[in-house]
């Protein structure tokens, strides 16, 4: 998937724009074992056995050279490759490659991992050979996942150990029908091995003179767009695009808040109200129903260096056709250029659960 390529090229190469004089890593190998989530009626014939595979995983480690290391508790960030095997001949296996972060807890004995990437269906949704498979309509699919580890590193020399649990979600964004997904509830237990553990760098405090990075209430402009395709199977996949303005404000070097107006341009829309109105004339979709919408939305940003991690929640004002519901979300990542006055931003629009489309966009701060 192509939001998820361009995450993993904005991920590397933006979250550190200073160089470390020390590259501490370390590596990890996980056994998973789990189970699908039924989150939707319509997968549970798929849900038939338990989930099991394994991870790899390149860990960088930080100790506080740059300014956001300092104030994160000196996370990690690196790339997971998982290798997943549904234990369902119609689901068949997945392998992905995932960029993520370490954020550490409690004396660093608690980790949280959040990871986006890539991955590969091995057995997608096929009309003649696999039509049973509604969670993956296409082979290329996004992956997330979430991971919590009670975690002991550099044990005997430079092994350690952890243990927890993951949720991992695989879908394509909406980008082709069918894309029910899966969420996959597993247990994970591995080892772990510090490269050079002895040579570990001291960690560098914050040295208290640090500006405080609040700012004054901006404006910004916005535009997105991508294509998605509706739920039916063979309406074809169509462009949408998102003009948003909005106000934000920094608080501090982590959160900006913002609120602000969507306004929605989704073409497919535009042929399902057509689509459904011959097809399910009971439905009462009479053919000529406006496809646009518009939302208020408020949100936050959390700040890593030029990046941010952008969450939003919003409402939908004007929504003459109902699609889904009148609520949304919206997560993904913004980079900010030439002193935060350009941003661009892969996000993704969801109702919930559901996906809606993947948006790229550009933006302008007045």
């Amino acid at each position: 998937m192509r939001n998820h390529i361009c995450f993993l090229l904005l991920f590397a190469s933006s979250i550190l724009c200073a160089q470390e004089e020390q590259h501490p890593y370390s590596l990890e190998f996980d056994y998973t074992y789990g189970s699908i989530l039924e989150h939707n009626p319509d997968i549970s014939h798929l849900i038939t056995e338990h989930p099991r595979g394994f991870t790899l995983t390149y860990n960088r480690k930080t100790y506080g050279f740059n300014e956001w290391e300092r104030r994160y508790q000196y996370p990690d960030w690196g790339f997971t490759f998982i290798y997943q095997d549904q234990v369902n001949p119609i689901l068949g296996k997945n392998y992905s490659v995932v960029a993520h972060m370490n954020w550490y807890f409690y004396n660093r004995n608690l980790v949280i991992r959040v990871g986006q990437g890539v991955g590969v269906a091995s057995n997608p949704f096929d009309e003649i050979n696999n039509p049973e498979n509604n969670a993956y309509g296409t082979k290329l699919v996004s992956n997330t996942f979430v991971k919590a580890n009670y975690v002991r590193e550099n044990v005997w020399n430079g092994l350690g150990f952890h243990a927890g649990f993951s949720i991992i979600h695989y879908s394509n964004a909406n980008i082709h029908s069918p894309n029910n997904s899966t969420n996959t509830f597993a247990f994970n237990a591995g080892l772990s091995y510090q490269l050079d553990a002895e040579r570990f760098p001291e960690y560098i405090p914050m040295s208290g003179d640090e500006p405080d990075y609040k700012e004054k209430i901006k404006y910004n402009l916005a535009f997105r767009m991508g294509s998605n395709e509706s739920d039916y199977v063979n309406q074809g996949a169509f462009p949408f695009y998102v003009f948003s303005g909005f106000a934000s404000k920094r608080i501090n070097y982590k959160s900006s808040f913002t609120a602000g107006v969507d306004v929605f341009f989704a073409t497919f829309l535009k042929e399902q109200i057509k689509f459904e109105s011959i097809a399910y004339p009971e439905i009462g979709t009479k053919g000529d129903e406006d496809y646009k919408r518009v939302g208020v939305f408020v949100g936050h940003e959390l700040r890593f260096n030029k990046v941010a991690f952008v969450s939003q929640l919003g409402y939908y004002v004007y929504w003459p056709y109902e699609f889904e519901n009148r609520i949304y979300n919206r997560l993904g990542l913004q980079r900010y250029f030439m002193n935060d006055k350009y941003f661009a931003s892969i996000t993704l629009k969801a109702h919930g659960a559901k996906a809606e489309g993947a948006e790229f966009g550009i933006g302008y701060r007045l």
